[in-house]
């Protein structure tokens, strides 16, 4: 019996954590848990699950989810629209999507709440003042935070798109400019403090919501209106009075989670924000990074006023560039001692880990939407439509991108490429396409003139790393065939690509570079040089050795397309 009461006790202590999950909290310049160690938040915010952007569906030109709303209800009539509404809903972001990012090695999970999916608008209370509650929004937050729990990660909630909208940017809010914004209406800030309450209510006592990020990139001119996005404002008054508000009324409720709070032009002008000082012993400051060099220079500004006022920082949102921003960025944040959260998990584009690949259908109702196609009939249109929302955006039918995974994980922290795919070269030979050379940083895997996008810092044109737009997200040209291959286009003098393989039987090789164009490459075979040739003469003998080695392929004259790499004895 004495043995039995031993083996429960046992079996007791692995079915059940030893620690429950600790309350983060603002301690100094860091985010520590309940031992005052710290914590870098790695997350990935879910943008486009409860709040659609027109250019994650590929309608920029719709822009708003309501707009987008409301053309798919021309098409297929309000009742079925919202049913597609529904389905996106249930399928965008599921179980399966924080299992992955668990894998990958996410920690936390930035929710962009859409306000609607909680309350009404004010425009549709019943009573005047008042705030009807929608079940909607709360159980998919409590879905995802048991999926969160499952898992072992943070939650971070975000209001995302506030009552009426917090910025001239109308589509990252989803906002009908033809009706006043939060800022012009006291109602909106009313529904906005309550909605805060209510959530704190909700969740006070879960450990796994590590913060509330009480209001997403508020891009206002307060002084001027001519200052369209607020970054010209040194005020910032009404800003920081619906701040201090609605922290006040989740301290009424919520004395323990984070407060993460946000600066104008989109997150990042703090001008007049902290001048009174802070208001709370327990405040994040967030602040959004985008298509910007990544110096130190860069996040200077964040970094003074960590110093200033002794509190934490925390790059809220970034994203949208090539992997070699993805790496520098991650690697400038956490050598800095800040977490981040990338944006987003998925969207129909291929820089992000998931990729969703629409069906023809809906490839057709863009073409009419883009005013370049037919108008499809109301069944078409929805069968298109719901095999978007129910099959294409699911997590099972996504297509995955392990480069942008090692570039958020591996590559910021290492001098080292690793192989994007495994080639293995038989005893005879093998054979290996140009675009699948090695993972790892621009000057590490591969070397490229135009590896990122940074029009903001220096004033210039959005650079496109890839031209092609597909396949992977480093900053190497790639392009398609007439045949819909696609190859490394545009070779230029300096640039280089890496290859790691492995050889089955050691000895003489002779390689072949199959080219377009013309110029000179020459080749590096575990790290010695080979004089350079003429393109279409590339057809060096050298020896390799049984087990790993790696090929450089260097540019040297000319503009040349890589098409494959041929190993033969």
């Amino acid at each position: 019996m004495k043995r039995f009461a031993c083996l429960l006790a046992t079996l007791c202590c692995l079915a059940f954590p030893l620690h429950a999950k600790d309350f983060l909290r603002a301690k100094d310049k860091q985010i520590v848990d309940a031992q005052g160690q710290p914590v870098i938040l790695r997350g990935m915010g879910l943008g486009g699950w409860m709040l659609q952007e027109g250019y994650m569906l590929e309608v920029p030109q719709l822009g708003t989810q309501q707009v987008i709303l409301a053309r798919i209800a021309e098409l297929i009539g309000e009742d079925k629209a919202q049913a597609w509404h529904q389905a996106w809903l249930d399928n965008h972001t599921t179980k399966a999507d924080i299992d992955a990012m668990a894998r990958w090695g996410f920690n936390s999970i930035r929710l962009p709440m859409h306000y609607a999916l909680y309350t009404l608008p004010v425009d549709q209370e019943p009573v005047a003042g008042e705030q009807t509650w929608r079940e909607e929004g709360f159980r998919r937050t409590d879905d995802l935070l048991r999926w969160a729990k499952a898992n072992d990660l943070y939650v971070i909630l975000d209001l995302h798109a506030g009552p009426g909208g917090q910025g001239n940017d109308i589509n990252i809010a989803d906002r009908d400019p033809s009706k006043p914004s939060l800022w012009e209406d006291r109602r909106h800030q009313d529904k906005m403090v309550a909605l805060w309450r209510k959530l704190a209510e909700r969740y006070k006592d879960e450990p796994y919501i590590a913060a509330y990020d009480i209001i997403n990139e508020p891009n206002w001119g307060f002084a001027d209106r001519a200052d369209t996005n607020g970054c010209k404002e040194t005020g910032n008054a009404p800003l920081r009075e619906l701040l201090v508000r609605t922290t006040q009324a989740i301290r009424e409720v919520d004395p323990r989670h984070i407060v993460i709070i946000e600066g104008n032009c989109w997150g990042n002008n703090y001008q007049g924000v902290l001048d009174a000082g802070l208001w709370d012993d327990n405040l994040v400051l967030s602040f959004h990074k985008y298509w910007s060099v990544t110096t130190r220079e860069s996040i200077a500004d964040w970094l003074a006023l960590r110093d200033k006022h002794n509190v934490p920082i925390w790059l809220g949102e970034t994203g949208e560039n090539s992997n070699d921003w993805f790496s520098r960025t991650v690697a400038l944040a956490e050598g800095n001692g800040m977490g981040w959260a990338w944006w987003p998990l998925k969207k129909i584009r291929y820089n992000n880990p998931l990729q969703i690949i629409p069906n023809p259908g809906y490839d057709k109702l863009l073409a009419y939407w883009r005013g370049e196609g037919a108008k499809p009939s109301a069944a078409e249109a929805e069968k298109a439509l719901m095999q978007f929302a129910s099959h294409d955006v699911n997590y099972a039918n996504n297509v995955q991108h392990p480069d942008v995974i090692d570039a958020l994980f591996r590559a910021p922290h290492s001098d080292q490429s690793v192989p994007f795919k495994r080639h293995v070269i038989a005893a005879r030979g093998g054979r290996i396409a140009a675009i699948d050379f090695d993972m790892g940083r621009n000057g590490v895997a591969y070397r490229d003139d135009t590896p990122a996008n940074h029009h903001i810092s220096d004033g210039g044109e959005r650079v496109v790393w890839n031209p092609a737009m597909a396949y992977r997200n480093d900053g190497v040209d790639l392009a398609r065939a007439a045949d819909g291959s696609l190859q490394v286009a545009d070779l230029r003098p300096g640039e280089w690509l890496q290859y790691t393989i492995e050889v089955e039987r050691g000895g003489r090789y002779r390689l072949h570079l199959a080219t377009r164009g013309e110029g000179r490459a020459s080749l590096q075979v575990n790290g010695e040089a080979l004089p350079a040739q003429a393109i279409g003469e590339v057809s060096a003998s050298f020896e390799l050795l049984p087990g790993r080695n790696t090929l450089r392929v260097v540019a040297q004259a000319g503009a040349f397309d890589l098409l494959t790499l041929q190993l033969r004895r």
